[in-house]
C-alpha cells in the first residue's frame, strides 16, 4: 500500500490539478497518470486532505478490511474505501478515479472530571485520533466513607453485605464488585470494611481484614486461600506496596484494598452509564448517583445505600427487601475535638496535591472519625486514601512522619518504607522487561542497591541470577527458608539444597464457645504452616437482647474470652410512676392533696429511685 501512496503522492507533485471529484467512502483501485487535488475537512477532532487520482491505464485493487488492508485481486465499487499505511485512508470515487485522504488529528478540549481526577486519553476505534474520558473511580475508607464513581461523598454505617457495583446491562458473566461491613465499636453505631469481594465468572476473590484497623489482609479464591500472585482465568491478583490488588486485563479493571480503604477503577469506555450499586452510576454526573435498584433516584445516598443488602448466611438478620433501619447521622451531633492529625490534609504537607484533588471531604471524614472512634486512630485511613488519590494523579506526598508516630508503618526486616515505590516492584526475573508504569505507592520496598528476587519469594538480593545467588547473601552452611523450602548453602559448587519446609506439630484447636468457628488462617510467624484458630461470628449467637421495663436500660458486653454479648437491664437512676420516668429532684404528680418529688434514694428491693411525698399545708386560721 505504501509503495502504492508513493505513486499517487509523486503524481500529485509533479501534475497540474483539475475540478475536485466529491468525497465518498469505502475501498480504492489506484492506477492512473493524471491526478486531481481537493480538500476537505470534518467536524470533530478530525480532518482529512484529500487527493484524487485519474486512471487511464493499469488497475490495481485492494479489498475493504478494517484494520490495514492488504493488494489482491477483487476489484473494487465506486464509494468503498479501505486503509493505506497508518491513518491514511483511500476512496474509489469511480472506475478510474482513487482519492487519497491522510487523517490530522485536532486536540480535542479538556474536560473537566466530576470526581475531580484529571481525564484520560482513550484512542479512537481509528486508531490514529484520540478523545479525552473521564474513568470511573469509586473508592471507600475509614468507618466507612464512600466517593461514588462520579465524586459523591457520604458515609454510610449499615453492617450487611452490599453491592459496591454490578452492571445494569449484564455484558460479563457474574460480574460484580461487594463489600461486608461490619459494626467496629462497642456502640454498634459506626461500621468498619471487613471483606472486600470481586466475582468474575466462575471465580469468587475475597479480600479480608485479619486484624482490625490494619493493612494485615488475606486473599482466597473460591473459599481456598492463595499465594501471591496469583494469575488463573482472566484474574491476576498481587501486592503492590500495602495494597492487595485484583486486575481483571479483559476488563480493564483494577479493584485495591489494603484493610482500611478499598478503589474501584473501570474505564468508560466499556463501563460508562452502565453500573449501579453503592458506588453510583458512572456517566460523569452526580444527580443520578443515588440510584435504587429499582431505578429511582432519591436525595440522599446513606437511604440508597441500604437498598443494596445481598443475602449474606453468615448474617440472617440482613437480607434484601427488608425494611432499613435508620442510620446515624454523619454529623456528630455534640462537639468533639478532633484529632491533630486531620489539620494535616488543609496544611503544607498536602499542599502540592490541593490543585489536583480537592481535600475538603477527607478533611470531612477524618472529623466524624476521630469523634467517632477515638480510640482506634481511624483517622489515619483518610490521611492515607488522600495520599494513594494524589499518587495516582502523580503526586507524592510522605505524610507519614507528621503524625507523631500515631499513624506510622512498620516494614519487616530487610524492607524499608517509602511513601511512593513502583507499583510493580522489579524483580530479577522482570528487570530485564521495559518497565512503562510510572504508578506510585507506598509500602515496603528492598533498599536502594537491593532487588527482590521474585514476587513470590521475598527476598531482596544485591546480585540477580541463577537462584544459587540466594547465597551471596547468606554465610556457607547457614540455613534459611525460601518459597516454603528449607534451605542451607553448601561450599564446593554445589549451591542451595532445598527440601520442603516441615511445619510443627500443633494442638487440636476445638471451637466449643458460642458464637465461635474454625478457620484456617496464614500464621504470622511461619507464613508456610497455616494455623487453625477459632474466631468470633456474632450472628452465630443464639442470644437475644432482652426488653427492659421502665426505669431501667439494655447494656451489653462481651466477656474476656467469650464470643457472644452478654444483656442485663441496670437501672437508669429515676423514679417510675404510672409509666413515666421522672429524674431525681423533678416533681411527680400523684394527688392534689400532697406535694411529691423525685429523690436520690434508692429502694433496694425494686432499685428504683423513692418518691417522696408530703401534705399540702392547710390554711387553720379562721375567722
Amino acid at each position: 500500500e505504501c509503495i502504492i501512496l508513493g505513486f499517487l503522492l509523486a503524481l500529485v507533485t509533479t501534475t497540474p490539478g483539475t475540478t475536485p471529484e466529491p468525497t465518498t467512502s469505502g475501498p480504492v483501485t489506484t492506477s492512473g497518470t493524471t491526478p486531481t487535488v481537493s480538500i476537505t475537512s470534518t467536524s470533530g477532532t478530525t480532518s482529512s486532505s484529500a487527493t484524487t487520482v485519474t486512471s487511464t491505464t493499469t488497475t490495481t485493487t485492494i479489498s475493504t478490511s478494517t484494520s490495514r488492508p492488504t493488494a489482491t485481486s477483487t476489484a473494487v465499487t465506486p464509494g468503498e474505501s479501505w486503509w493505506l499505511c497508518e491513518c491514511i485512508k483511500a476512496v474509489c470515487i469511480e472506475d478510474d478515479k482513487v482519492q487519497v485522504i491522510p487523517v490530522v488529528c485536532d486536540p480535542p478540549p479538556k474536560p473537566t472530571c466530576a470526581n475531580g481526577l484529571s481525564p484520560v486519553q482513550v484512542i479512537d476505534a481509528d486508531g490514529c485520533c484520540w478523545h479525552w474520558e473521564c474513568d470511573c473511580y469509586c473508592t471507600g475508607w475509614g468507618d466507612p466513607h464512600y466517593m461514588t464513581f462520579d465524586g459523591l461523598y457520604y458515609s454510610y454505617q449499615g453492617n450487611c453485605t452490599y453491592v459496591l457495583v454490578e452492571e445494569i446491562d449484564k455484558k460479563v458473566d457474574n460480574f460484580g464488585v461487594y463489600i461486608d461491613n461490619y459494626h467496629c465499636d462497642s456502640r454498634d453505631v459506626v461500621s468498619c470494611v471487613r471483606t472486600l469481594i470481586v466475582r468474575h465468572e466462575t471465580q469468587e476473590v475475597r479480600l479480608a481484614t485479619v486484624t482490625p484497623n490494619t493493612v494485615e489482609v488475606e486473599v482466597t479464591v473460591n473459599k481456598q486461600q492463595v499465594a501471591l500472585p496469583y494469575k488463573k482465568f482472566g484474574v491476576h491478583i498481587y501486592e503492590s506496596g500495602i495494597n492487595r490488588v485484583v486486575e481483571i486485563p479483559e476488563l480493564k479493571m483494577n479493584v485495591t484494598y489494603n484493610g482500611l480503604a478499598f478503589s474501584i477503577k473501570l474505564p468508560y469506555s466499556l463501563f460508562g452509564n452502565n453500573t449501579q450499586g453503592q458506588c453510583g452510576t458512572c456517566n460523569n454526573n452526580t444527580a443520578d448517583d443515588c440510584m435504587l435498584p429499582n431505578g429511582q433516584i432519591v436525595d440522599n445516598c446513606e437511604t440508597m445505600a441500604d437498598h443494596w443488602q445481598v443475602v449474606d448466611p453468615s448474617k440472617p438478620q440482613c437480607s434484601p427487601g427488608l425494611v432499613p433501619t435508620k442510620s446515624p447521622s454523619t454529623t456528630t451531633v455534640q462537639p468533639c475535638k478532633q484529632s491533630a492529625i486531620c489539620e494535616l490534609l488543609l496544611g503544607s504537607v498536602f499542599e502540592p496535591c490541593h490543585s489536583f484533588v480537592n481535600p475538603d471531604k477527607f478533611y470531612k471524614a477524618c472529623v466524624f472519625d476521630s469523634c467517632m472512634l477515638p480510640d482506634l486512630d481511624l483517622e489515619c485511613s483518610s490521611l492515607q486514601t488522600y495520599a494513594a488519590v494524589c499518587a495516582d494523579q502523580s503526586v507524592c506526598v510522605d505524610w507519614r512522619r507528621y503524625t507523631d508516630g500515631v499513624c506510622s508503618y512498620k516494614c519487616p526486616t530487610g524492607k524499608e518504607y517509602r511513601a511512593c515505590g513502583p507499583a510493580q516492584q522489579i524483580t530479577c526475573k522482570s528487570s530485564q522487561q521495559n518497565e512503562t508504569s510510572t504508578k506510585q505507592v507506598e509500602g515496603c520496598f528492598c533498599p536502594n542497591g537491593t532487588m527482590l528476587y521474585d514476587s513470590s519469594v521475598d527476598v531482596c538480593v544485591k546480585t540477580c541470577g541463577e537462584f544459587f545467588l540466594l547465597c551471596l547473601e547468606v554465610a556457607f552452611g547457614e540455613r534459611f527458608t525460601v518459597d516454603c523450602q528449607d534451605c542451607i548453602c553448601l561450599e564446593g559448587g554445589s549451591g542451595i539444597v532445598c527440601v520442603p519446609h516441615k511445619c510443627p506439630a500443633q494442638e487440636k484447636v476445638t471451637c466449643d464457645g458460642e458464637g465461635f468457628y474454625e478457620v484456617i488462617e496464614v500464621n504470622a510467624e511461619d507464613a508456610c504452616c497455616p494455623i487453625t484458630t477459632c474466631k468470633c461470628n456474632t450472628s452465630l449467637c443464639t442470644s437475644t437482647a432482652p426488653k427492659c421495663k421502665l426505669g431501667f436500660e439494655l447494656q451489653s458486653h462481651i466477656p474476656s474470652g467469650k464470643c457472644c454479648p452478654v444483656y442485663q437491664c441496670v437501672p437508669k437512676g429515676v423514679c417510675v410512676h404510672e409509666n413515666a420516668e421522672f429524674l431525681p429532684n423533678s416533681s411527680v404528680f400523684i394527688d392534689k392533696c400532697q406535694n411529691c418529688f423525685c429523690t436520690d434514694n434508692v429502694n433496694a428491693s425494686t432499685q428504683l429511685n423513692i418518691i417522696s411525698c408530703e401534705h399540702v399545708p392547710c390554711n387553720t386560721t379562721c375567722q
